[in-house]
């Protein structure tokens, strides 16, 4: 089991016998006052090896910088659902600063692309979509995500463009529980074709960097990786969809020209 690991070798004493005071300036109760932690708080994560050990002067611990990054990163990490436990597991596997983990945590959540939402009553939705069973299609978007309910009437719409499509699909004669059902089923596809670019991240990236030890020169890297995961996943779903869809219309073109003129000159 590896021991745990500070962010850098804290300086208990300097040649004089005397800590450095600009490197640790806060006693426990500042350091609480700093973080927001309880002092009792602060000194069970210490106990349990959460938390550094504090440089010593005149027998009063002394906590700097180190100790702010390491009580923020436990924080964020029980923000995010892990236990005590397996927060310590990470501070003892991770040989690298508490900001190279909470930046590489923040990358991870850092949302994709997405539009700004918009919020519309169920009187907006009824008259931008006139539908014969209105309550069954605001059910139906609900359920393919298109629509979160919020309550009071009111609805969310994620991406707001899916209902500019869904309206111009309805002015060409497309049913809109059709168009809804195509919305669940590309979700259904988008969801596979995620975990599959997870699965490939986690398994070619993170496992052969937690084999190595997760040496802390490879962390920029790694969160340069996550930063690139996003942009590079939507480019090889677009590019392959657009292959996709031109060999599809390739291959039903002469079955709806034909369809189109059936009947033609007689």
């Amino acid at each position: 089991m590896l021991s745990p690991v500070s962010e850098r070798p804290l300086k208990v004493v300097d040649p004089e016998g005397a800590p450095d005071e600009s490197e640790h300036p806060f006693t426990i109760e500042e350091l609480a006052a700093e973080t927001g932690f309880t002092v009792r708080n602060i000194r069970s994560h210490r106990a349990r090896g959460l938390l550094q050990p504090p440089a010593v002067r005149d027998r009063v611990g002394y906590y700097g910088q180190d100790h702010v990054a390491r009580l923020k990163l436990v924080r964020q990490l029980q923000d995010e659902g892990f236990n005590l436990a397996a927060i310590k597991r990470v501070v003892e596997r991770a040989p690298a600063s508490s900001d190279q983990i909470l930046n590489a945590i923040q990358m991870v959540q850092q949302p994709f692309e997405t539009e700004d939402s918009q919020v519309f009553t169920r009187q907006e939705l009824r008259e931008r979509f006139t539908v014969e069973d209105p309550e069954a299609l605001l059910r139906k978007a609900s359920d393919t995500g298109v629509l979160i309910p919020l309550g009071e009437d009111r609805f969310e719409a994620p991406a707001p463009s899916l209902l500019d499509v869904a309206e111009e699909l309805v002015a060409l004669g497309v049913p809109l529980h059709h168009a809804l059902a195509v919305v669940g089923k590309v979700r259904d596809s988008s969801r596979t074709i995620a975990k599959a670019f997870v699965r490939l991240f986690v398994d070619d990236v993170v496992k052969p960097f937690e084999a190595e030890g997760m040496p802390p020169e490879r962390w920029p890297e790694i969160a340069q990786a996550i930063e690139r995961l996003r942009p590079m996943s939507a480019q090889v779903v677009l590019s392959v969809y657009r292959m996709a869809m031109s060999d599809e219309v390739d291959r039903e073109a002469p079955k709806i020209f034909e369809r189109l003129t059936k009947g033609r000159g007689r």
